[in-house]
């Protein structure tokens, strides 16, 4: 061949090679939401992620989330009479009836792993959008992650207050957060002492050295100052202690009228195991966190959990008082051998209102999901939780979040604050070590 030939040669072969090359890059590239299907009713299943700890000390809290959610996408997918969005119809009626599919992820616990999770959840498995990670810590890096890629990330149980003071776009809470859950526990304090006549003077603040503990930590402190308590004893603590000695004999040694407690199930455990052992018996236990609401709580710890208050967003007792959220509660029962807890009912709510978003959207764009999400008024009476209804404000936060605590009688949990809606009366000071022998 000619020199002259080959030179005439050489754009044809560099446009062929250009062409094969990105068709190569093409199909290795990972397939994002906005270059998906976004007719709506041409999908045949919508993908939403699922993040939460499934290994680790909170793997039981992580699992219980787990299992509220996959009741939600049974009753989306199926076809329920309640009164809940999205429960008769089956599927997404907004997109030609689309089957919601759940795309499960494990953080473990660790903030890094939520990050990159978010990142494969949504680079490689094509999700439109997010629902975790019930640890603060974690979910403040994973719905960065979800914040950098333009994708909507819903949390249900993660209550630091700061996770709604970012500025985000993509993230929304529906549950509530600490100011609101620690301004039950010390509301509950001050009725005690006003309605019941109880001496409340003193309390140790125990929690975890984590975003959700110090906030709970520094949230009690402040309310603690300005309701007229003296915190003499704050004891911050890593997550899956194997011994907490020292910190019981420094409370046995202050002796707080009340003890306020944020833990995970292990965590609350020895921590409860070790004011049994040392024969420390406060007036009570205020427990923050999911470890005095956990099933496996009650299996190790047994009639020894008799008399703990907890927060809570949702009981048991509450189902009882309406039809629809009874028999959501005796699906849950009859599916997973266990008894629906805040966890799973928080989550529960927080996959329904993405879903119903990603429904009135009619769209699998992300952008339509967040503004859906923005327009969101769902009325009380369409959920399980004792809510007036999810609506957000401008941060993201549910304007309707609230709370209430409750008592463990018998092993089960029983509202007694507020004092009006209460199904128990409430059992102050709590049964002695001894008393419960």
């Amino acid at each position: 061949m000619r020199i002259g030939s080959v030179k005439r040669s050489l754009p044809i072969l560099l446009t062929i090679m250009l062409v094969i090359a990105s068709m190569v890059l093409g199909a290795c590239t990972p397939k994002t939401p906005e270059e998906g299907d976004q007719t709506g009713k041409e999908v045949d299943t919508v993908k939403i992620g699922i993040l939460y700890p499934l290994s680790g000390v909170a793997a039981n809290v992580g699992l219980d989330s787990k299992y509220g959610i996959e009741l939600a996408v049974e009753i989306i997918n199926g076809s329920y009479d309640f009164n809940l969005p999205l429960a008769k119809e089956e599927g997404l009626p907004g997109l030609g009836g689309a089957k919601v599919e759940l795309v499960v992820a494990d953080h473990q616990g660790l903030p890094e792993k939520g990050q990159s999770e978010v990142e494969r959840l949504v680079t490689q498995e094509g999700v439109v959008g997010i629902v975790g990670c019930y640890l603060s810590s974690v979910t403040q890096t994973a719905s960065q992650a979800a914040e950098r890629l333009g994708i909507p990330f819903v949390n249900g149980s993660s209550s630091a207050i700061g996770l709604t003071e970012r500025g985000l776009k993509w993230f929304f809470r529906t549950g509530p957060h600490d100011a609101h859950i620690v301004g039950n526990l010390f509301d509950l304090m001050d009725d005690v002492r006003a309605e019941k006549g109880k001496e409340i003077l003193t309390i140790g603040l125990i929690h975890e050295n984590t975003l959700q503990g110090a906030d709970m930590g520094d949230m009690a402190q402040k309310l603690a100052d300005e309701r007229g308590y003296e915190v003499v004893c704050r004891f911050p603590f890593p997550p899956g202690s194997s011994d907490v000695t020292s910190e019981v004999q420094s409370l046995k040694a202050k002796d707080p009228d009340v003890i306020i407690m944020q833990a995970q199930t292990p965590d609350a455990v020895l921590f409860m195991k070790t004011m049994k052992q040392f024969d420390y018996n406060p007036d009570a236990v205020l427990g923050y966190g999911a470890g005095f609401v956990d099933p496996k709580f009650f299996e190790v710890f047994g009639k020894n959990a008799e008399g703990v208050i907890t927060k809570a967003a949702w009981a048991l007792d509450i189902a009882e008082k309406r039809e629809d959220t009874k028999r959501i509660a005796d699906m849950f029962r009859e599916k997973f051998n266990q008894e629906m807890t805040e966890n799973s009912s928080r989550n529960f709510t927080a996959f329904l209102t993405l879903a119903e978003a990603i429904n009135r959207a009619g769209s699998t764009d992300p952008e339509a999901i967040r503004q859906a999400l923005i327009e969101t008024d769902i009325p009380g009476d369409q959920l399980i939780m004792p809510w007036e209804g999810i609506k957000f404000d401008s941060s993201g936060q549910n304007i309707y979040a609230s709370g209430v605590c409750t008592q463990v009688f018998n092993g089960i949990h029983r509202t007694v604050w507020p004092f009006p809606f209460a199904s128990e009366e409430i059992v102050w000071p709590r049964p002695n070590w001894s008393e419960l022998e």
